[in-house]
């Protein structure tokens, strides 16, 4: 049976401008949902529906199909259930494929797992009409009468029972959804027949239309995420490097004549060296004018751009020339203007001195500050044993 998954990602959040890319945990949104389907184990094949450029790159390079909507489908008004009806009838067209199990995915859901689709597609194999995730609650609901009077919804407001002793009800968590796909041609919406309730973690229910959804999905990001793995040498084919605050502990010394001295440490020397031995191409990007930038590098032996103003440009621009696939490069950083370069790469890192809205967005986070070894302890993790043969 062919189980096709499908994630809708509009490019024109109003909510949330550029939602879709928005990184938690150091990874975009629509990412994380087509790791979450890949790794289920039962999804044959990851699409995102999309009419923007920049989720159409991002979800191309995790090794989901992109299906471009049409214009009638783009605006805010396009139910998903057009939306999954067009990228099933694309899909089919395209491959020749017969889909068995339609799902979609919502990235605005951020903590989805591998089971839970799993537990959605086997639902439907093995008998379910339609399946969703909902999570159990045993709260009290309330809502106000004609009178503006306090009624209970789902309770006897004259009647307290235990927790334990209470029924739990279940709330639909919009993550994750899946249909026999020849149901869902006549029927047209996401629930008919037997429906199967896949229980989720309460935990993990978030669902991203504001930016305060946001800002609380990256504070969650480093407690519900599994731990991540630190990059092999496999994975990498390049390292950028942010300087001050990253190579420096961000503080200068003036001279009476206007000169700068900045603090470096000597292990992130070594770090370097190391990279470059193992073949890993290092670049310094800053956007600092200063000609000690230009001196440290000359020191490392490694090129160097810097007094720059748009970095994830200058960033993008390179891997271009450089015919580098950014979603193998990793950059550290540690300050605002490193975010537009942590939406480029595939391991955007901070330092743990870094601005906390860097380290949200981090996919990694290094155990020591900027200027302290932080770039030799980035080298340890890609290199291993290497760095001290």
């Amino acid at each position: 049976m062919t189980a096709l998954a499908v994630i809708p990602a509009r490019g024109g959040s109003k909510g949330v401008p550029g939602k879709n890319v928005a990184p938690v945990g150091g990874v975009p949104l629509v990412v994380r949902a087509v790791r979450a389907a890949q790794a289920s184990g039962l999804v044959d094949v990851v699409a995102v529906s999309t009419d923007d450029d920049r989720i159409a790159a991002a979800a191309g390079s995790a090794g989901a199909l992109v299906i471009r909507r049409p214009d009638e489908l783009a605006g805010d008004q396009a139910s998903s259930e057009a939306a999954l009806l067009h990228a099933l009838d694309t899909f089919e067209q395209l491959t020749g494929q017969v889909v068995d199990v339609l799902l979609m995915l919502q990235c605005t859901s951020p903590f989805i797992t591998p089971d839970e689709v799993a537990g959605c597609v086997a639902a439907v194999q093995n008998g379910a009409d339609t399946a969703f995730t909902a999570a159990p609650s045993h709260g009290f609901l309330w809502r106000h009468d004609p009178d503006g009077n306090a009624v209970g919804v789902n309770h006897d407001k004259a009647t307290r029972p235990r927790r334990q002793d209470r029924v739990p009800e279940f709330l639909e968590t919009g993550a994750v959804y899946a249909m026999s796909a020849a149901g869902f041609r006549q029927h047209r919406h996401r629930f008919f027949g037997t429906t199967a309730l896949i229980e989720t973690d309460p935990e993990r229910v978030l669902e991203i239309d504001e930016p305060a959804d946001l800002a609380r999905a990256r504070t969650l990001a480093h407690l519900l995420d599994a731990p991540s793995s630190v990059p092999r040498r496999d994975e990498i084919d390049a390292v950028v490097l942010d300087f001050d605050g990253t190579q420096t502990d961000d503080s200068a010394q003036v001279g009476s004549d206007g000169s700068e001295q900045v603090r470096v440490h000597r292990g992130d020397g070594l770090g370097i060296a190391a990279l470059r031995r193992a073949g890993i191409p290092v670049l310094i990007l800053s956007s600092e004018v200063n000609p000690v930038v230009r001196a440290r590098a000359r020191k490392l032996s490694v090129p160097v751009i810097h007094g720059v103003d748009d970095k994830g440009t200058v960033l993008r621009d390179w891997c271009s020339t450089e015919r580098i696939d950014p979603a193998r490069v990793l950059y550290a950083g540690n300050d605002v203007n490193d975010l537009g370069c942590f939406e480029v790469v595939g391991w955007p890192v901070a330092v743990a001195s870094a601005h906390p809205v860097v380290r949200d967005a981090a996919r990694l986070v290094t155990s020591v500050p900027g200027g302290h070894g932080a770039v030799r302890e980035i080298a340890s993790w890609i290199l291993g044993k290497e760095l001290t043969s």
